[in-house]
């Protein structure tokens, strides 16, 4: 009897103590077990934005998000020796069985699949043991397509890992890469649109998680936790063609090197509106891998590097002129080979000449300097700054391109020397980019209204909103002042020394030649010269501007060698755009009196 009340004693305790251990779980401490049961078997995933795309004016893809993998595995886990698998069972098909596979055919089979030797392999696998026994995670390979992926998948190795992440492809290779710019590995945009757009382009990833299976890791249904949405970038519309911009970049690049230039950039203008067609840099870039270029080589020159403009920029100081009142076509000097003027200054010519009576039209056919430093003079300092100003030099263009640069205006009349008071006349002693030049071009052709200069068209946002750029024009000369700068540029194009090299049949062409210093950024100049051709076309109805700059054409060193690209391109866009020409022959405009 005694032992039974002895024992119904030890059963009430032992009942008692699993019930208050019961009460503890199930009650007490429930909540903070099962949290950390949830977190021993919840797996975090990053739900993976995909950044947007970057397209050409017709919708062309230049830029768009593929899906990669990048193949990890556990030098850990490996080094505990051979893989067991399931396999048919010889003896029943319907069956399997499990073998052991050695570790020296499992990295073999690995290394088969993401192009390694099974050497290799093995050799990621030691190292890291050697340097931390307890290492649990090494890349094998990275940004491995898909195919791979599957193989991967297939080969069932436990300590192998997948792990997939959007990558960047730029499908045209270096078609508009100076433009598009490029990410670095882990998706930090660097360079180019990708860098000075990435507001619309970046995208926001996202953050789930899920329930697997202690023993193997299987995800359990029904288990996914949404704790962050991603989002997709926006879609980037340039106003670039990318056919148009192959065929410059083609043209550009054939010019550089049979001139034996360093670089040229090429471009193309809509007149009318200001919007970019084309902007070529040559030597460029292909974005799927940058580290192949040289890093000067890398971005846009049309944007990055000013230089003096030389004569392209007496168009701009006739156009003032003539604004102001102060001449017109047939206005006449006595122009020498040299100018000596009252402030200590000296001008010369580029080519020896005694006095010539020009006009301001024959000025600009012979690009004389000492003409346009009489002409110039008729104006005070600060009303040819003002214009330059008005015309967009100084500061940088609306388009806000990476590392784009304003130009130096050698800071104003006030900073200005003897000397550079007059350089300013015809485009030394201050300095431009490309794609400003091509837009004072687009000033003149455009009646004397300046257009904002636009490189995006829009930015359409995942979720369909679309964002366009503004463009609204301003005055800068007055539309007789653009006629009458046009009407000369015609006798440049139709009278020059260039005339038989980019004449384009049936249409008028109003362009200027320039040859210019290039600066070194250290008060002194590079070696060689900038030979450049701006211009537009139809000169009766101005539809597209092109300018070209090469830069230290060795074999070439005069704008002989930039005038077969501009007619060339000018030639590609009349065509492409099917231009009507011209109805009118262009105006007869005397050189000299």
């Amino acid at each position: 009897m005694r032992r039974i009340l002895v024992f119904a004693i030890v059963m009430v305790v032992l009942v008692g103590v699993f019930v208050v251990k019961l009460v503890d779980v199930q009650i007490v401490r429930a909540s903070a077990l099962n949290v950390q049961a949830q977190d021993a078997r919840s797996v975090p995933v990053t739900v993976y934005g995909a950044r947007g795309d970057i397209v050409d004016a017709n919708g062309q893809v230049l830029a768009d998000t593929v899906m990669r993998y990048d193949i990890a595995l556990s030098p850990k886990q490996a080094a505990k020796g051979p893989v067991t698998r399931e396999v048919p069972d010889p003896a029943d098909p319907g069956k399997t069985t499990e073998v052991e596979v050695p570790l020296e055919q499992v990295v073999a089979e690995l290394g088969a699949v993401v192009g390694l030797t099974a050497d290799q392999v093995q050799g990621i696998i030691t190292s890291a043991i050697a340097e931390n026994p307890d290492d649990d995670f090494e890349y094998v390979a990275k940004l491995v397509d898909t195919a791979t992926y599957e193989a991967v998948k297939k080969l069932d190795i436990p300590w192998v890992v997948p792990y997939q992440h959007p990558s960047r492809r730029y499908p045209n290779g270096a078609v508009a890469g100076n433009l598009i710019g490029f990410l670095n590995p882990d998706g930090e945009s660097l360079a180019g649109l990708e860098l000075s757009e990435d507001d619309c382009l970046a995208s926001e990833d996202g953050e789930v998680s899920y329930l697997h299976s202690l023993k193997d890791w299987v995800r359990i249904p029904g288990t996914e936790v949404v704790h962050k949405e991603a989002h997709d970038g926006g879609t980037l519309q340039l106003t670039i063609d990318a056919d148009l911009q192959f065929f410059v970049q083609r043209i550009a690049e054939e010019q550089r090197r049979a001139v034996g230039a360093d670089w040229a950039t090429v471009t193309v203008m809509e007149a009318k509106t200001g919007r970019l067609l084309a902007v070529a840099d040559v030597p460029t870039i292909d974005p799927n891998d940058p580290a192949a270029t040289a890093v000067a080589d890398r971005g846009s020159r049309s944007f990055t590097a000013p230089f003096e403009p030389g004569s392209t920029f007496k168009a701009l100081t006739s156009a003032s002129v003539i604004n102001a009142g102060k001449g017109d076509p047939l206005s006449r000097v006595t122009a020498d080979y040299r100018y000596e003027p009252s402030n200590g200054a000296d001008i010369n010519d580029s080519f020896f000449h005694g006095p010539t009576p020009y006009t301001m039209t024959g000025m600009l056919i012979d690009s004389s300097n000492t003409a346009m430093s009489m002409f110039g003079e008729r104006l005070t300092d600060q009303q040819r700054y003002d214009d330059m100003l008005r015309f967009g030099l100084g500061e940088r263009t609306e388009v806000g391109f990476s590392g784009e640069e304003p130009g130096d205006l050698h800071g104003g009349p006030e900073e200005w020397d003897n000397q550079t008071k007059y350089a300013t006349m015809f485009g030394q002693g201050l300095t431009t980019t490309a794609v400003q030049i091509a837009s004072v071009y687009q000033t003149l052709a455009n009646g004397g209204v300046r257009m904002p200069v636009s490189l995006v068209d829009s930015c359409r946002s995942a979720n369909g909103e679309t964002t366009e750029t503004e463009a609204e024009g301003r005055r800068v000369v007055s539309e007789k002042a653009a006629d009458e700068t046009t009407a000369m540029l015609e006798r440049v194009y139709a009278e020059g020394w260039l005339a038989d090299k980019w004449n384009i049949p049936g249409y008028r062409v109003a362009a200027k030649t320039g040859t210019a210093q290039v600066p070194d950024g250290q008060g002194g100049y590079l070696s060689g010269y900038l030979v450049s051709v701006s211009g537009f076309a139809p000169a009766d109805d101005p539809e597209f501007v092109v300018s070209v700059s090469i830069m230290n054409p060795v074999k070439m060193n005069s704008s002989a060698a930039s005038a077969p690209v501009f007619q060339e391109v000018m030639s590609q866009v009349l065509k492409k755009y099917r231009t009507v020409p011209s109805g009118a022959p262009a105006p007869e405009l005397p050189a000299t009196w």
